[in-house]
């Protein structure tokens, strides 16, 4: 049954609270330092951090004009010129806040000053603290004008992001799904996927959280007349085979281990297909032994497939093998398909072997190194002869009451669906909210029984735009344009999809029921308790993820010649090593500088062997100090390292870039048209193989790239040490390395060591990039220019405790941005949702 469902949706210091002490209603949770320390910073000192440029001289706003006119507007920003479709030929100091137009183009010369970006290398810059006051007089103008006027921003409402939809549907169903079989890959703004004004829906988009939501609800509830239907779990070519998969039980190597729920008791029929070479034939067919395949259920044998070693594409059923009918129960179970292992330890082969254990089928038939079957997938096909449903550990959250008789139907149908529609919504559901979803349990009821009429009902509400949709409330009688609170519900949503990627659960319900977690010493009290809890991991595999980029690790395949050690294990270790050590950064309230000083990572054995550090043993990952200083904080990860390289080659220009856009905040504008790419570029030069740097120079002789390669490439250089998947290197080609260079500031930096050195003597535009990241993905929107004095008033209060992660992560909360919110002028007063 498909549903078919409609909606309509109609469609500055952001500063800290003025007074956070609530006299006795602060809680054990909340140390009244806390409260205090947030309170004390005034907005007009914006420049009070560390190694920030305090100055006690005075120069007047006409002065400062002249001296921008002169230094800015002269060269670069003129109106003729206008470099960074920037003009600053009229721009006027002392009205920097008069208008939008004027604070944006001083909040965009705040980032370059504060970064010491501007003047550029090489041009005649201000002497002693004078661009240092130009920065804090623009700032200490903006942030009065802001306090006077505060701006909270208007944003759209949010539907549910693909990761955002299977977290939701495990806190509602205890059931595991995978939302990109149905939802269509998420649009990304300003880094993150649940940016609002991308998230417009469509009908396709509509049509298919439908299918989802039909789908999902035969699975939760099961269904003991499905039809036989398939499913089928790919294996990444890039994966290694040589050892235990995830999940699949020991003794067996390679294969493919997941979660597959199945929706009625009944028989499976398990298939496996094969990897082959060019010709048609098995690859590993040399191998001197036979192989079998082991089908287990939950860690449990059903059964064993042998492995023909002659069999080739063109035998009748291709590469495919089946099992007989296996009998399994209803519900979520691990099912893996592996080969069992025939042997253990070092093979005596003519070639060494390589971690990427199918980087090439052709030498799947070659003698002289161990090659051994790979599979390709597995698929899962039933239910043949299905004999009911078994209990489950959905149908144990759904079903909390069971009828005994027909009069006791609805009673139960309206306490099952007013408890999981008040869960879906994210709210208590109002009288018409159970009347319309009671309808469709009737529907359900009258074609095939109690449980049908539940599913339709569950059907209807995973359709619901209530559900879908993280529609908010307004106030009776909002008029456009008007700044209101956001209500203690939405808030409680907002909180929780921040900190946890997922809706809230049942304290943080109550305190919003309750009417006080708009209260500044309660929603810190509950920020912290949701930071200790286990699910605040989000913060590391959804925001730090994608504020980092670390989903660019799947486009980059190094080369199987030149990295034959690299599969899909050791990448997706990379990824796990960089979200544990954010992670741990918010477990253990460290220093947001930790991002690029620790001296410490999270290795298993493979990511420790692949940095050459010895004594780390097992898939586990666990805290590993560096042994020297080649490696420190984020910029010492494969992961940064990797995402930044083309296959083949170190790009020092993409890890310059990275580092300015990514973690300065400024990023390089676009090359110039018609400018050749540095593949173009001569490989070797009189019979000799050309460095990486040795090619660059080459390229940035043109003098339109040579203005932003200054920038950039000094920055990846530094880090040229570092191959392509993060391995230290010495040599390129044959050749020594040389990483020399200067920063844009003129510090020479040649190692990764002194790059970390030379980004800390400028701490606040690091500072202030990860929080207007962190405020960007806390509040589904894009950071505006009129945002920016509530950065620099969170990142000065996180000072006096030595720029503590949470202490960030609770002055976004604690942010008028995020805790109210202005009526878009489409709305109309009083339709009560947006």
């Amino acid at each position: 049954m498909k549903l078919i469902a409609a909606a309509a949706i109609t469609g500055g210091v952001l500063a800290l609270v003025p007074s956070l002490r609530q006299s006795g209603q602060a809680t054990e949770r909340v140390a009244p330092t806390e409260v205090a320390a947030l309170e004390s910073v005034p907005a007009a000192r914006p420049h009070a951090v560390a190694a920030s440029l305090p100055s006690t001289r005075v120069i007047p706003n006409a002065d400062l004009t002249q001296l921008v006119r002169q230094t800015c507007a002269a060269s670069c920003h003129s109106d003729q010129r206008k470099l960074g479709s920037l003009t600053l030929e009229h721009f006027d100091v002392g009205a920097a806040a008069a208008t939008p137009a004027s604070a944006e183009t001083a909040e965009k010369m705040i980032n370059k000053l504060r970064a010491g970006m501007m003047p550029p290398p090489g041009r005649r810059r201000p002497g002693g603290d004078t661009l240092a006051i130009l920065t804090s007089t623009l700032e200490s103008l903006l942030d009065k004008a802001a306090a006077l006027r505060p701006e909270p921003g208007v944003r759209t409402f949010q539907r549910l992001n693909q990761a955002e939809y299977e977290r939701s549907i495990r806190a509602l169903l205890d059931l595991e799904v995978n939302a990109g079989s149905w939802l269509p890959l998420d649009t990304k703004s300003a880094n993150f996927d649940n940016i609002a004004d991308v998230q417009l829906p469509s009908a396709t988009l509509l049509d298919a959280y439908l299918d989802a939501a039909s789908e999902i609800s035969r699975l939760a509830v099961g269904d003991p007349k499905a039809s036989v239907s398939s499913s089928t779990y790919k294996l990444a070519r890039l994966a290694s085979q040589w050892d235990q998969a995830e999940g699949a039980p020991i003794g067996t190597r390679g294969g493919v281990s997941a979660m597959h729920t199945f929706i009625a008791d009944g028989e499976y029929v398990f298939a496996v297909s094969l990897h082959a070479i060019p010709t048609g034939q098995l690859f590993g067919s040399d191998a001197p032994f036979d192989e079998r395949i082991e089908i287990s259920v939950d860690g449990e044998r059903v059964g064993t497939i042998e492995v023909d070693r002659w069999m080739s594409q063109a035998d009748p059923n291709n590469m495919e093998l089946k099992t007989k009918p296996v009998p399994v129960r209803a519900g979520a179970h691990r099912v893996s398909a592996a080969f069992i292992r025939t042997f253990e330890g070092p093979v005596n082969d003519n070639i060494a072997q390589i971690g990427h254990s199918i980087a090439d089928t052709q030498i799947g038939s070659e003698q002289g190194i161990t090659n051994v079957a790979h599979l390709r997938d597995m698929t899962v096909t039933g239910p043949y002869n299905p004999t009911g449903v078994s209990e489950t550990a959905s149908r144990h959250r759904i079903f909390t009451c069971r009828p005994t008789t027909s009069a006791e139907e609805r009673p139960c149908a309206e306490k099952i669906i007013s408890t999981i529609g008040g869960a879906a919504y994210r709210r208590p559901l109002q009288a018409k909210d159970v009347k319309g979803l009671m309808n469709f349990f009737d529907q359900g009821r009258a074609e095939g029984g109690f449980e049908l009429g539940i599913r339709t009902a569950l059907e209807a509400i995973l359709s619901s735009p209530h559900f879908i949709f993280r529609l908010e409330e307004l106030p009776a009688g909002a008029r456009p344009g008007q700044k209101v609170a956001v209500s203690a519900m939405d808030l409680a949503s907002r909180l929780s999809f921040f900190l946890w990627g997922a809706p809230p659960d049942e304290a943080l319900l109550a305190v919003a029921r309750a009417g006080t977690l708009a209260e500044p010493a309660t929603l810190i009290a509950q920020t912290r308790r949701m930071l200790a809890d286990p699910r605040s991991e989000a913060l590391a595999t959804r925001f730090a993820a994608q504020w980092l980029r670390l989903q660019d690790i799947e486009k980059v395949h190094p080369d199987a010649l030149q990295f034959p050690d690299f599969h899909q294990q050791l990448g997706d270790a990379m990824r796990r090593e960089t979200e544990l050590f954010f992670h741990s950064l918010i477990r253990g309230n460290r220093s947001v500088l930790d991002l690029y000083t620790a001296n410490y990572t999270f290795l298993n054995e493979e990511l420790a062997r692949h940095y050459g550090i010895q004594g780390v043993t097992g898939s586990e990952f666990r805290r590993v100090q560096y042994p020297d200083d080649r490696r420190s904080g984020l910029l010492g990860h494969a992961s940064v390292l990797t995402l930044t390289s083309h296959a083949n080659r170190t790009s020092p220009v993409l890890r310059g870039k990275w580092v300015m856009e990514v973690l300065l905040g400024s990023p390089p504008p676009p090359p110039p048209p018609n400018v050749p790419d540095l593949d173009k570029t001569g490989e070797a030069k009189e019979g000799r193989l050309l460095t990486t740097r040795e090619r660059m120079e080459e390229h940035r002789s043109n003098p339109q790239c040579r203005s932003c390669h200054l920038f950039m490439d000094p920055i990846g250089l530094a880090l040229d040490n570092f191959d392509v998947t993060g391995r230290w290197r010495v040599r390129e080609n044959g050749s020594p390395l040389d990483t020399r260079g200067d920063f844009y500031d003129g510090t020479p930096v040649s190692t990764p060591a002194e790059l970390t050195q030379v980004l800390l003597k400028r701490p606040i535009p690091l500072l202030r990039t990860f929080t207007q990241n962190l405020m960007a993905y806390a509040l589904g929107r894009r950071i505006e220019y009129y945002d920016h004095p509530a950065v620099r008033r969170i990142t000065a209060a996180a000072e006096p405790g030595g720029y503590r992660i949470n202490d960030f992560i609770v002055g976004v909360v604690l942010s008028d941005a995020f805790r109210m919110r202005r009526v878009a002028d489409v709305q109309a007063a009083g339709t009560g949702q947006q």
